[in-house]
């Protein structure tokens, strides 16, 4: 059983070490910058499996992007506090991309072709509008005015 005691302290533990480690750039890449590439990768399958009608292709994708990995909660805090008061929306941007996911998975599964391009359709603009608004601002508070996205 948790203890909340326990919770509270690794949560002010995790602030330390963010305001310790000086806030604004990180050091190294932040564990979310692996997790969009492997969500990128998994796009690609996802592609190759509707332009191939890889039905089975595509719905054993989906949940990989569905159900993706979370960063660590140290980084966690890092990126809410950087989201500050538009966490919701940040936040609202992953459900869509997690419900988009599912029913692509479940149009794949009925082997509904019309299905799966209308939910990727959809799943491509729930992560380009999260994109679009985050991922500039993103990019410079953590790494710097860098040009490129890596």
């Amino acid at each position: 059983m948790n203890n909340p005691r326990n919770d509270v302290f690794n949560l002010l533990a995790a602030s330390c070490l963010f305001f310790a480690a000086g806030g604004a750039h990180a050091a190294e890449p932040l564990a979310l910058q692996k997790i969009m590439k492997d969500l990128g990768k998994n796009m690609q399958l996802i592609t190759d499996g509707i332009s191939r009608e890889d039905w089975e292709r595509v719905e054993k994708t989906a949940p990989l992007i569905a159900d993706h990995p979370q960063p660590p909660l140290a980084e966690k805090m890092r990126i809410l506090r950087f989201a500050g008061t538009n966490m919701g929306k940040f936040k609202t941007y992953d459900d869509e991309t997690h419900d988009q996911a599912k029913a692509l998975g479940r149009a794949a599964g009925s082997k509904d072709g019309p299905g799966v391009i209308l939910a990727f359709q959809k799943l491509q603009t729930s992560c380009y509008n999260c994109h679009s608004e985050f991922r500039k601002p993103f990019v410079a508070h953590f790494y710097g005015n860098r040009d490129a996205v890596q």
